[in-house]
């Protein structure tokens, strides 16, 4: 087995059907000794960026369903760091994080595409060792 890090694609199996993970692929965009951290990248949300008060402003673009944790805010995954500040690069040519206003102005103005940038409402985290045991136990492979 692959070792566990930032960048790698994990799937769920039928052991998480029935669950929020069932036909669930997770980029993991975060791993080290405190736990991981993804995002779900095969469902959308349901809503566009513009349909959230705060961002009524801007132009539709849609919003993915990152995971069950925190979903009170937006994460960001994007692949310009010419128009980004304070994104930390993970191995898939993804930026984690960013200027949030410097994000919607891309958007706005549409000099990065949805290819370019996805937006996440919620993300999933495993403490020390979950993810581990939850891979050993075939919750998930590695893709």
């Amino acid at each position: 087995m692959r070792d566990l890090k930032a960048g790698i694609y994990i799937k769920s199996t039928a052991e998480l059907n029935g669950s929020f993970f069932e036909h669930t692929t997770i980029l993991i965009v975060e791993h080290n000794e405190e736990g991981s951290i993804g995002f779900v990248t095969n469902k959308f949300f349901g809503k566009s960026l513009h349909e959230l008060i705060e961002f009524n402003h801007s132009k539709p673009f849609p919003l993915m369903d990152g995971g069950p944790v925190d979903r009170d805010h937006l994460f960001v995954l994007h692949k310009r760091p010419d128009l980004i500040d304070e994104g930390k690069e993970i191995p898939t040519g993804f930026y984690f994080g960013g200027n949030m206003e410097q994000v919607i102005e891309a958007i706005n103005t549409r000099t990065a595409s949805k290819e370019e940038i996805q937006i996440f409402i919620g993300y999933c985290g495993w403490d020390a060792g979950e993810l581990e045991a939850e891979l050993e136990e075939g919750s998930w492979i590695m893709v």
